[in-house]
């Protein structure tokens, strides 16, 4: 197969800002809070669309269909989606509080679980997340810190910088704070139940709902917080059941990053510079997020100083 990059689906968030543009330099609709660009996606309610090549205009679900083995190799099973959902999110304000239903339990709540990683692409000074439960804190403690809205004091909080990688398994309470540009590789579920949401109101006027049934159930406490962070040299950020993302640094005494066939399948994401595959014959920009076929080679060449993850082992 080839090279396959997506036409990018814009979600419009309360939450949202105009960022993907200026940092990116995508066009976004006007005068819109877009806080979600849905780059890779497999969902019934959501398909990525092939932007270009042999495949145009053709959906990721209907390349499965017909190309499957080719596209994810020993891993693939028929019928089933595409096991990895790629976003950016620009959060010029605080989302929710909220928890992703763990395996155990998803099934029982009518849910689907959710591990995810954020790469922070852009902090803004004082930018910020929670993650997890202070140490300590027992149920007893969160559920009537539910009932007096007085959740953040129980939270662990972090600073964030550009280059940040946080590793966040299902059943962690979470929150990403105002000023983050996130790129988050999740597994493909779209179910999230909201803790808290700061007394604000939705796009359509109206308090969004809220979880706190759900999230009681699925939280868990003391889970283990991995961060790990891109530096000057290639590093493995993750590593999970689902996945696995590591970092490269290319600048003009690198060789060519090869990516042989017949590995893995994998997802390039660009999140500085820009880099050229001599095989497809195409350009990377940052921001962009492609898919790399089981049966398809690249061989990568940084234009100008590059940095970029690659998503493999789903």
């Amino acid at each position: 197969m080839e090279l396959l990059l997506f036409k990018p689906i814009y979600k419009e968030r309360v939450w949202g800002g105009q960022n993907l543009s200026s940092h990116l330099g995508r066009k976004l609709p006007a005068l819109k809070s877009i806080g979600e660009s849905w780059e890779i996606v497999d969902r019934l309610e959501d398909q990525s669309i092939v932007a270009k090549g042999t495949y145009a205009g053709l959906s990721l679900n209907e390349l499965l269909k017909t190309h499957g083995e080719a596209i994810l190799g020993p891993k693939f099973i028929p019928e089933a989606p595409f096991p990895i959902l790629v976003k950016w999110l620009d959060c010029k304000e605080t989302l929710s509080i909220q928890v992703h239903p763990p395996k155990a339990i998803a099934k029982a709540l009518g849910g689907q679980e959710k591990t995810e990683n954020w790469y922070v692409l852009n902090s803004e000074e004082h930018a910020k997340i929670y993650l997890g439960l202070r140490q300590g804190v027992s149920c007893l403690e969160l559920e009537e810190a539910l009932k007096k809205e007085k959740i953040e004091p129980l939270l662990n909080v972090f600073k964030t910088k550009t280059g940040d990688s946080y590793l966040i398994e299902s059943g962690t309470i979470h929150a990403i704070g105002g000023g983050n540009l996130i790129l988050e590789i999740q597994e493909n579920s779209d179910t999230t139940y909201r803790v808290y949401d700061w007394k604000r109101l939705g796009l359509d006027g109206a308090p969004r709902k809220l979880h706190h049934k759900e999230s009681l159930k699925s939280i868990i406490n003391d889970i283990e917080i991995k961060r790990a962070r891109v530096s000057n040299k290639d590093n493995l950020l993750a590593q999970c059941a689902l996945f696995r993302i590591q970092s490269y640094v290319l600048n003009d005494k690198s060789e060519p990053l090869i990516l042989e066939e017949n590995l893995s399948a994998r997802l390039i994401h660009v999140v500085d510079g820009s880099v050229y595959d001599s095989i497809s014959k195409h350009t990377l920009r940052i921001g962009d997020n492609v898919l790399i076929p089981f049966d398809t080679e690249a061989k990568l060449t940084p234009i100008k100083d590059a940095k970029i993850l690659i998503t493999d082992q789903f």
